[in-house]
C-alpha cells in the first residue's frame, strides 16, 4: 500500500489534492481512499490530508502515520510538521532544503503564471505523478471530471510541474 500524508493550509487545495489522486488511482485500476483532517475550517490553517493507494481493497480507516510520501503545499509548515515521517517528500518551494529524498517544486509560481491564484493543488500533484505511483494521464482525466470547462489551465499547471521533476524523483 501506497501511504500520502498531504500538509497545506487551508485554501491552498489539499483536500482537494487528496480526492483527485484517489480518484487518479480509481482510473489506474487501483484502489484508493482519501479523507481529510482538521479542525477549524477556515481560511490558512494548517490542514492534513490522506490518501491511500493500494492494488487491493484498502480494509483500514485510519489515519497515516508513517507515509511513503509527504506533500508540503506551504513551505512555511516545513518548521511546523514533522514532513520527516516521508520516505520521500515533496514541496512547495524555491528553495533547496538539502535533504535525502527531498524534491522541490516551485508550484506556487506555476500556479499563479498559469492559474492567477496562489492555489497549488493541481501542480502540486502533477509533482506527485513524476514518482509513477499514478500516470499523468490518469490524473488529468480526473482532474478534468472535477474542473470540467475549467480544467484546462489546471491541466497545463499539472504538467509544467510533472515536467519539472519527472526526471527527478
Amino acid at each position: 500500500m501506497i501511504n500520502v500524508l498531504f500538509f497545506g493550509r487551508g485554501g491552498q487545495g489539499a483536500v482537494t489534492a487528496s480526492e483527485l489522486l484517489a480518484k487518479a488511482a480509481f482510473k489506474d485500476n487501483k484502489f484508493a481512499q482519501a479523507f481529510p483532517s482538521f479542525g477549524v475550517e477556515r481560511r490558512g490553517a494548517p490542514v492534513q490530508a490522506f490518501c491511500k493507494i493500494d492494488t487491493q481493497f484498502i480494509r483500514s480507516r485510519e489515519q497515516i502515520y508513517d507515509p511513503d510520501y509527504v506533500v508540503v503545499f506551504d513551505p512555511s509548515l516545513m518548521d511546523q510538521v514533522n514532513v520527516h515521517k516521508g520516505l520521500k517528500i515533496i514541496v512547495n518551494s524555491e528553495k533547496d532544503y538539502n535533504m535525502k529524498n527531498f524534491f522541490r517544486v516551485n508550484a506556487t509560481k506555476i500556479a499563479i503564471e498559469t492559474l492567477g491564484v496562489p492555489i497549488v493543488n493541481t501542480s502540486m500533484l502533477g509533482a506527485f505523478c513524476a514518482t509513477k505511483e499514478v500516470s499523468l494521464d490518469s490524473m488529468k482525466d480526473a482532474i478534468k471530471d472535477k474542473f470540467g470547462k475549467r480544467a484546462e489551465k489546471n491541466l497545463i499547471a499539472a504538467e509544467k510541474a510533472y515536467n519539472d521533476l519527472k526526471d527527478k524523483i
